[in-house]
């Protein structure tokens, strides 16, 4: 597993709100730190909301190597299209720090949606949202230019966690050039030169340890 790190993915507060509100309805979950929330190749029919704590998801290739794919944090899900295909898991999922969440059953979730249509327009919502997102690291994927990788990501990181500043978009979640060399396909020794290059080019800037993508760079 990667160094600790804070969440790259999150859903609209809206859809939070949503899935938030069947507390109480679905199973509670606590997960200690290390501990898996559903493993690579398993099957079974559960996802989970994450209320607090961290989630690191990833993919392990034949050789052992880890490809991190989000790190899951407050108002995010995850598991839910293995849940409801019924297929094994592609990914693993692991709380990296103590971690709640609502587990939702695909094999009773029947009853909640016939209580609850607007569940069902939410989870539509979310997994509409999921492709374009994966669609996207996909088209930047396939480029051999680390570049276009790496700011993909953190265009995604400034629409999802960032704050205006003066000279761009500041963004408020840290990686480590490990964790985004993990992320992108790339070495960490790649990213380390590359987001030096972005920085001559004015591109993005470095404060205080955070990432300020510039004005224009963020579409």
């Amino acid at each position: 597993m990667t160094k600790k790190a804070t969440a790259t993915w999150r859903m609209t507060d809206a859809l939070a709100a949503k899935l938030v509100s069947f507390e109480g309805k679905v199973r509670a979950r606590r997960f200690a730190e290390g501990e898996q929330l559903y493993r690579q190749d398993e099957i079974n029919t559960c996802f989970y909301f994450i209320k607090s704590g961290l989630v690191q998801v990833s993919i392990f290739r034949r050789d052992g190597t880890e490809v991190v794919l989000e790190n899951m944090g407050p108002n995010a899900l995850c598991g839910e299209g293995s849940a409801f295909d019924g297929l094994p898991r592609f990914s693993t999922a692991v709380a990296v720090e103590p971690t709640e969440a609502l587990e939702f059953d695909t094999t009773r979730i029947e009853l909640l949606l016939r209580a609850d249509p607007e569940l069902a327009l939410a989870m539509l919502r979310l997994t509409s949202l999921k492709q374009r997102i994966l669609a996207l690291r996909l088209e930047h994927l396939m480029s051999n230019d680390p570049e276009d990788r790496i700011l993909e990501l953190l265009r995604r990181l400034s629409q999802m966690f960032a704050i205006d500043h003066e000279r761009g978009r500041k963004i408020i979640t840290r990686l480590t050039h490990e964790q985004i060399a993990s992320m992108t396909g790339t070495s960490r020794v790649t990213v380390t030169r590359t987001m030096g290059k972005l920085r001559e080019k004015g591109m993005l800037f470095i404060e205080d340890g955070f990432t300020i993508l510039a004005h224009g760079e963020n579409s």
